[in-house]
């Protein structure tokens, strides 16, 4: 009928019979982790409007004060994909350890690893945050899962994708081939192909980072900035700045329109010697979007996907976002250029 569009489901069954070896149960996951963000963004979406704002009080692995919504978002995530039937252990940005499945619950084979609320220290503000999810296989023949089983190269994902809660909440996956954008009717409660076959332009004409750190910067990390304050884009005009501080929104906003997001390594702060982003959680979620858009993202020396992680809540600086620009600034970076 016209005026309908395909939803999210309809996109996955498409997509699930193109694959004969498909068996469903990553479309089950997926379908799971749209119901619960469809619960999130209820809660962000009122956030103002209930006793949900502000702080619980805890502090959490990274050694940040856990906000109410965060915690929501963690736990409405836990408890819906320990119910799939096909995950095995999650983890999260916010606990310490991996979270196994209990053992009376059925379980497959994938492994879950999720931000629940990117971006959370701007909810106060009502600004635009995020769920950003990674999934993998386990392909150890242990009947348990380990640490070893989630540090694995971005590379092995078998899809990744995020969730935007602005305007309109929006869902942004792929599963290695495309990558395809759903925004959420509210008024039929489902997820309609808005953005289909999300591409990324070779070239930006934005570059986002957090000037404020630039005393901390090494002297090659310098120069990236200042090749792109100084460089013109296609339309021969300044590169603009663009920084939002939500990581989620503004990786959304340069995959749409082209551009390079960075968060070099800090020099000067010990407790960020790698960067500020997590790798598993966040960074390598991204950069496997990107990819299939088109795009590039390395920590300034190698491929984020190549990248073995080390700890389960390792962070990496990263330069991401359209590849010309990324090559660019990854050149300057090994000094190339």
């Amino acid at each position: 009928m016209k005026g309908l569009g395909i939803t999210v489901t309809e996109h996955l069954l498409i997509h699930q019979k193109e694959s004969p070896a498909a068996t469903g149960r990553l479309t089950r996951l997926l379908q799971e982790l749209i119901f619960a963000a469809k619960i999130i963004s209820r809660e962000v979406n009122k956030a103002g409007l209930v006793d949900i704002l502000g702080l619980t009080g805890d502090i959490n692995i990274q050694g940040e004060r856990v906000r109410k919504l965060d915690d929501f978002a963690n736990h409405v995530l836990i408890y819906r994909m320990e119910r799939t039937g096909v995950v095995c252990a999650m983890s999260s940005e916010e606990n310490a350890d991996i979270i196994p499945v209990p053992e009376d619950m059925h379980q497959e084979d994938y492994l879950l690893t999720f931000d629940p609320l990117d971006g959370s220290s701007n909810i106060d503000a009502n600004v635009n945050i995020g769920t950003i999810f990674s999934i993998h296989r386990k392909v150890s023949d242990r009947p348990y899962v380990t640490l070893d089983d989630f540090l694995r190269r971005g590379s092995k994902q078998v899809a990744a994708g995020y969730f935007i809660y602005g305007p309109s909440t929006m869902l942004v996956y792929t599963t290695g081939k495309s990558v395809n954008g759903f925004t959420l009717d509210p008024s039929v409660g489902e997820f309609l192909l808005s953005h289909q076959n999300i591409t990324i332009p070779e070239r930006g004409k934005v570059y986002s980072v957090n000037e404020a750190y630039t005393s901390y910067w090494d002297e090659k990390t310098k120069r990236v900035v200042d090749y792109f304050k100084s460089q013109e884009n296609e339309r021969g005009k300044p590169y603009a700045a663009r920084y939002i501080g939500s990581f989620v929104a503004d990786f959304h906003r340069n995959l749409l329109y082209g551009g390079i997001f960075m968060y070099p390594a800090d020099k000067k702060d010990p407790a960020k010697p790698r960067g500020k982003l997590r790798l598993l959680c966040e960074v390598a979620p991204m950069a496997y979007i990107l990819e299939q858009a088109g795009g590039a993202a390395t920590d300034g020396e190698q491929n984020i996907l190549d990248i073995k992680p080390s700890a389960l809540h390792e962070r990496v600086p990263v330069f991401m976002g359209s590849k010309l620009d990324v090559e660019k600034a990854t050149n300057i970076m090994q000094g190339k250029d």
